[in-house]
């Protein structure tokens, strides 16, 4: 089942209240310059995941997302489970959200 805005929130969500408010902060520290919402990232991430193919790939299970802020940026990663063998995947942090 390919990814959502609503998978990848609940995925960040999964990881602590401090990722999520840390994904909000970015955007609402920025004001009155524009950065993206929540929504937007998350909207965002789910469309380049699918593009990876990481959305139809049934071996591979989203347990969470860490955001990181890094200035004016955020780092995303992912934690994946690798269902064929029971181990977690720490997938490179994206950057791609200033």
């Amino acid at each position: 089942m390919a990814y959502t805005r609503e998978s990848i929130r609940e995925a960040v969500e999964r990881a602590g209240d401090e990722h999520w408010q840390a994904l909000i902060a970015h955007h609402t520290d920025a004001y009155p310059a524009s950065r993206p919402t929540p929504g937007d990232v998350c909207r965002s991430e789910a469309e380049r995941l699918n593009t990876l193919g990481l959305g139809e790939a049934r071996e591979f299970e989203l347990i969470e997302t860490r955001v990181e802020r890094l200035g004016p940026e955020i780092a995303l990663t992912h934690i994946l489970l690798y269902r064929p063998l029971g181990i977690r995947l720490l997938a490179e942090p994206y950057r791609g959200y200033a």
